[in-house]
């Protein structure tokens, strides 16, 4: 009798139905005018943050999103970290982030010299639970003179970032309304959610700022690289300013008002980014397809399920994930043993951050459904192409 790590390895092979020796958890796809568009990149000579494919990847990414201004820089974390900065988050405050996400979204807040507030999930979305939260800061948490404070500590809370997990949308109005009410400013963390949309409109347009990546991991990529959406000219402007040192426009002269980041995405970058856009659709169908035969492939193993988006969103699906049940929850070391010895990469969920030795003496509010489901989570692989 097949173990349940036997059988999940089958399931994945049955879904893929490839030969290959080796499938990694999700590789980049080129297809399309990459090689076209960096070559021409390289013909004029322009491969640093300054050329034409610049300004067309900004435009074309805020015609896709829906966001009225996008500015470019050179990762998601950057992204994040300029975005805390414009909204105001200064050394001591204190930022609410979820508990089960990447380790960027919190060293983003420690670059800004304040301390992430770590909360909880809800297994329905994967993202921050906006009634648990509203319920936690009702109990640890006052206004003061229109600031929200955490009564434990004193330090204001200034921002909420959720974050859109492995693509999937959270549910994003019952955490604007948490924001709202307790006076916070909420960045959309959509890093992982290009081609996502809430209710039709698309991830890290809602909040007053959102950020999205484009890692060589993501759905699509530009090597390294990241993007700020906004609806707010000035903030635009002033991000603009701050990522590209602080420099005042001048023929010749050398003049920076402030200090400011070198954080523009290079030209070269951009240009593949462009090439990748072109061919977002289909890259987005065969994330759907990949998952249609991952649900297939699965539906005879009673004690697993396939991750499927949230009702009234759509997801990329940028990474297929499998839920164990709390009954076989114990089994999930052996079953990432038994598909990566068998060439199929697998990736348990990112341990907690309030467990991680740079977060751990951090404010956190009880987190039951994160713990829960860091210890059943299984990323199955999930590149484009695979069927």
């Amino acid at each position: 009798m097949k173990t349940l790590a036997e059988a999940i390895t089958g399931s994945i092979k049955k879904a893929l139905n490839i030969p290959k020796e080796f499938v990694p958890l999700h590789e980049p796809c080129f297809s399309g005018n990459e090689s076209k568009y960096l070559q021409e990149c390289i013909d004029s000579t322009f491969v640093s943050s300054v050329g034409k494919f610049v300004n067309r990847f900004e435009k074309e990414l805020a015609e896709y999103t829906g966001a009225k201004h996008v500015v470019l820089v050179v990762n998601g974390t950057s992204a994040l970290h300029m975005s805390l900065l414009l909204v105001g988050v200064e050394s001591g405050d204190e930022v609410l982030v979820p508990a089960l996400t990447f380790v960027a979204t919190a060293n983003a807040v420690r670059y800004c010299g304040a301390v992430p507030h770590f909360v909880d999930s809800e297994e329905r979305t994967l993202g921050i639970d906006p009634e648990a939260l509203r319920e936690y800061l009702q109990h640890s948490s006052e206004q003061r003179d229109g600031v929200c404070v955490n009564r434990s500590t004193g330090c204001p809370i200034r921002a909420l970032i959720p974050v859109h997990i492995f693509g999937h949308p959270c549910d994003i109005d019952g955490l604007l309304a948490v924001a709202k009410d307790f006076n916070l400013n909420l960045i959309e963390d959509a890093a992982e959610s290009l081609g996502s949309t809430y209710h039709g409109q698309h991830t890290g347009t809602f909040g007053l700022l959102g950020i999205i990546s484009f890692n060589g991991n993501k759905t699509i990529t530009t090597g390294g690289g990241g993007a700020i959406l906004t609806d707010d000219p000035v903030l635009a402007k002033r991000v603009k300013h701050l990522t590209t040192t602080a420099k005042l426009s001048h023929r010749w002269e050398y003049k920076h008002d402030e200090v400011g980041y070198n954080f523009r995405m290079p030209n070269l970058n951009a240009a593949l980014g462009c090439a990748q856009l072109e061919d977002l659709p289909e890259l987005l169908a065969s994330k759907r397809r990949l998952f249609r035969c991952y649900q297939e492939a699965f539906q005879d193993i009673p004690q697993v399920s396939l991750f499927e988006e949230p009702e009234g969103s759509r997801s990329n699906y940028w990474l297929q994930t499998l839920l164990l049940d709390d009954s076989v929850a114990n089994q999930r070391d052996a079953i990432l043993e038994t598909t990566n010895s068998s060439g199929l990469m697998t990736r348990p969920i990112w341990k907690l951050l309030n467990k991680l030795a740079p977060f751990c003496d951090f404010p956190c509010a009880p987190v039951p459904v994160a713990e829960s489901l860091e210890s059943r989570i299984v990323n199955l692989p999930s590149s484009t192409g695979l069927v």
